[in-house]
């Protein structure tokens, strides 16, 4: 629900608005600024942390609406990319929150990250890679996605808002990283010193994402060619 959402808004937008993309220009360009800004300064104030994931993903669409801007092929193959890269990582996260949250979902604050790693190391490993991801680290589907997303800008001389992209990008490295210190540099809590270990359906349900994250963000090409030739054939 996180991401499939966008990716159909972003595709009516592609394509119902493609021949006035001129006159949309500066209002996507607005909408990319205050998205990424919005939601990463939103979401650095939470402590729940499926709300800090959908301000979050906010600040998501906003990169999203950077490609978009650009109004180029490379643009919205930039953008398409960007889109499977996100899903791919915000399934691996939200199987691990879903897990730890427990029935009714009492256990959502980050402090009851504290400790992962010494209790289930494995988890905590996989889950700091998606959000490296996020933040957009080398090798990683994120960074593979956000340096499409930031060449298409500067190629289409956005280069103003490829700045406070990347600044937004700085921003939301320190909500992503603080999950990480918790889990390394923290004693376990109550809740992590409890919590079963993974049900096989959620083990495929990060293992997947990772490998997806990894794949997307070592060898880019394929699947971003493909969005190249939707864009072209689309054109």
């Amino acid at each position: 629900m996180s991401a499939a959402p966008k990716a159909a808004a972003f595709t009516i937008f592609m394509t119902s608005f493609e021949s006035r993309g001129a006159a949309w220009e500066p209002m996507v360009w607005l909408c990319a600024l205050l998205s990424m800004t919005v939601g990463n300064f939103a979401a650095l104030l939470q402590n729940n942390v499926k709300r800090m994931m959908a301000y979050s993903s906010i600040a998501h669409a906003g990169y999203v609406l950077v490609a978009l801007a650009a109004h180029s092929e490379i643009g919205t193959a930039s953008a398409m990319f960007y889109l499977a890269a996100y899903a791919c990582m915000n399934l691996g996260v939200f199987a691990v929150v879903v897990h730890l949250s427990g029935k009714g979902e009492r256990h959502l604050s980050v402090d009851d990250f504290s400790g992962l790693a010494q209790r289930q190391p494995v988890t905590a490993a996989l889950l700091t890679i998606l959000l490296l991801s996020l933040v957009g680290v080398p090798l990683t589907a994120g960074f593979s996605g956000k340096f499409f997303i930031f060449k298409a800008a500067l190629q289409s001389n956005l280069i103003w808002l490829t700045v406070l992209g990347l600044l937004n990008s700085a921003v939301a490295a320190y909500y992503y990283l603080r999950l990480v210190v918790l889990m390394y540099m923290r004693e376990p809590g109550e809740v992590t010193r409890d919590i079963a270990p993974l049900p096989p359906t959620l083990q495929v349900a990060l293992l997947l994402p990772v490998i997806g994250t990894f794949v997307l963000g070592i060898f880019p090409g394929a699947l971003i060619q493909f969005a190249n030739q939707s864009a072209v054939f689309r054109r």
